[in-house]
């Protein structure tokens, strides 16, 4: 598997303040990673690294390229959508797509055209006309349109209702993604697209505590609800969390085997939330 992103040791001081952490991790070619965190967890530094906005500590490369020094080769194959993106409200959409196809080398005009008929957004509208939702499928409807191997994708779907947010990610996994492709995404709504991920990597205090194919969750960690003196046979196992739900201990297993865990209750593949909340709470403590 080629490794399209490369970081070793890397770190991100402001001041005093450690926003990332001495990280190190792979990301390959052709995978859809989750990335995710608390606010305030690094995420958005990381991914800024990632992007050539900021500098850091350590050895970071993205396609083979130093995302600091090399930028511009950088940016002709990755594309960024951020939560805090905005476009000039006085332009209008044909007007953007004017200055995307000046600047952008590898923009489409025709299947940016192509992707926007196929919602409401008229090519004479100005962007204070559309709606959040309307600015996003616009958003959207661009970086589907630039023929390149790397999306970053910073809480796209952040403040739209749910219709919009199963839309964007449909229109994402039938339009863009394929195996040439790359989509890293952070969200804090993670139950709606854990099952559209390959790989998921967990950030907490700018350190990574997690990073697993979404395939091997389910061989490493395991969910466990019990009582009675099951439940004090299996809190013998060491489980890394515990809460109680309904009268019952559901506890969270890591690296201990199924079989030992039989007979013991009912036996489940944790959900990436709850996944998340053991681990960042385990940090803590």
């Amino acid at each position: 598997m080629n490794s399209l992103v490369s970081a070793q040791g890397v770190s991100k001081l402001f001041g005093s303040f450690r926003a990332v952490d001495n990280v190190s991790f792979e990301i390959d070619a052709g995978k859809i990673i989750g990335l995710i965190g608390p606010n305030g967890a690094g995420k958005t530094t990381l991914l800024k690294a990632m992007l050539g906005l900021t500098d850091c500590e350590g050895q970071l490369s993205v396609m083979g390229l130093d995302p600091f020094r090399q930028r511009k080769e950088l940016m002709r194959n990755i594309c960024f959508i951020a939560d805090v993106a905005v476009l000039p409200r006085w332009i209008r959409v044909s007007q953007l797509l004017d200055y995307v196809a000046a600047v952008h080398p590898n923009f489409s005009r025709k299947r940016a055209e192509e992707l926007l008929q196929q919602t409401k957004i008229m090519a004479k509208s100005k962007v204070k006309e559309l709606s959040k939702g309307m600015v996003t499928q616009l958003h959207l409807s661009i970086i589907m349109s630039v023929d390149a191997k790397f999306l970053v994708l910073d809480e796209p779907t952040l403040g739209l209702d749910i219709i919009f947010r199963k839309e964007f990610y449909a229109n994402l996994l039938n339009d863009y993604f394929d195996e040439e492709r790359t989509i890293l995404v952070t969200t804090h709504q993670v139950e709606e697209i854990e099952n559209l991920l390959t790989d998921i990597m967990f950030i907490n205090d700018g350190k990574i505590l997690l990073s697993s194919t979404m395939e091997s969750l389910g061989d490493t960690y395991t969910e466990v609800s019990t009582a009675g003196d099951e439940a004090t046979r299996a809190r013998g196992l060491g489980p890394i969390a515990e809460n109680q739900m309904f009268g019952k201990s559901v506890m969270l297993f890591e690296g201990v085997g199924r079989e030992l865990l039989e007979g013991l209750g009912e036996i489940r593949t944790p959900s990436v939330s709850d996944l998340f909340v053991a681990k960042v709470t385990g940090e803590r403590k």
